[in-house]
């Protein structure tokens, strides 16, 4: 039974979930506390109201069948603005702020520079790329339904100055791999992407909470390599000469991607490294 004071009804929910086994049991009962009673819940005078009681509990069952409470929450912190997320699009993880970062470094020196997001799902690495570097003409480029919902309200209304007549970056609905037919020659400085990459092995044994997110969006074909395979010759020809490839990697798959690079004809092809010290982003140049 929660109560109705607001540092027990904490505790309560801590509880719930460390026997649930949520991993950040305290974190995530400190977010659920704010859906219910506000930032401030720590400092509100007086209890929870029975309305607020209810709706945590409510909150806390779900957490403890281990939904994402990413969902629950319906928007999540990326770079420094918040994205609007749920049930359909793949939840912005702090590792993929690498590739926007690496995407704003490649850029330097570009007056007004065209890129393109493929596998764009919530719209955070083009948003991302375009919060880094405001001049950038970005698209973004999505083939889920679901997503692409997301994807355009992110569009509408993520980034300062953004709204419905002027979104910060250009969804498109279109699949990846047939949509480099509809990009001229040398059209694009950056392509950015963050694709399917988990292996059908590693999907048996990703954490009870992914089981939430859209398979689509996770899983690739060929031990999680097909989308780049697709991507990196099939893109080419649209980089202009001295254009970027930048994708996010699972951290065991590094010199697979990078041999994709390679083998399609980019130079200077690198990997960066997150800040676990794991492999994340492999970048190549079209010379």
């Amino acid at each position: 039974m929660v109560s109705g004071a607001p540092w027990a009804a904490h505790a309560w929910a801590r509880t719930r979930l460390e026997q649930a086994g949520v991993e950040d049991a305290a974190f995530d009962a400190a977010c659920l506390m704010e859906l219910v009673a506000g930032r401030n819940w720590r400092w509100m005078d007086g209890e929870l109201t029975e309305a607020q009681k209810n709706r945590l509990e409510q909150l806390v069952e779900k957490r403890a069948q281990r939904y994402p409470l990413q969902y629950l929450a319906g928007r999540w912190p990326f770079l420094d603005f918040e994205l609007e997320v749920g049930p359909g699009v793949l939840i912005p993880r702090a590792d993929t702020e690498l590739l926007c970062e690496t995407g704003a470094e490649l850029l330097a020196g570009k007056a007004e520079p065209e890129v393109l997001d493929l596998c764009a799902g919530s719209g955070c690495v083009g948003l991302g790329l375009k919060r880094l570097v405001p001049a950038a003409r970005v698209t973004c480029l999505e083939k889920s339904p679901d997503a692409f919902a997301y994807l355009s309200r992110n569009a509408a209304g993520a980034l300062p100055g953004s709204g419905p007549e002027h979104p910060a970056v250009r969804p498109v609905a279109g699949d990846v791999f047939c949509y480099q037919q509809q990009l001229g020659a040398e059209t694009l400085d950056l392509i950015l992407s963050n694709p399917p990459y988990v292996t059908g092995d590693e999907m048996k044994a990703l954490e009870p909470e992914l089981r939430f997110e859209p398979e689509m969006a996770l899983e690739a074909p060929h031990e999680g390599l097909a989308f780049y395979e697709h991507i990196a010759p099939a893109y080419f020809g649209a980089l202009r000469r001295g254009g970027w490839l930048a994708v996010e990697i699972g951290w065991a798959q590094a010199a697979a991607v990078r041999g994709i690079f390679e083998a399609a004809g980019y130079r200077n092809v690198a990997v960066r490294q997150d800040l676990a010290g794991k492999d994340r982003v492999v970048l190549g140049q079209k010379a």
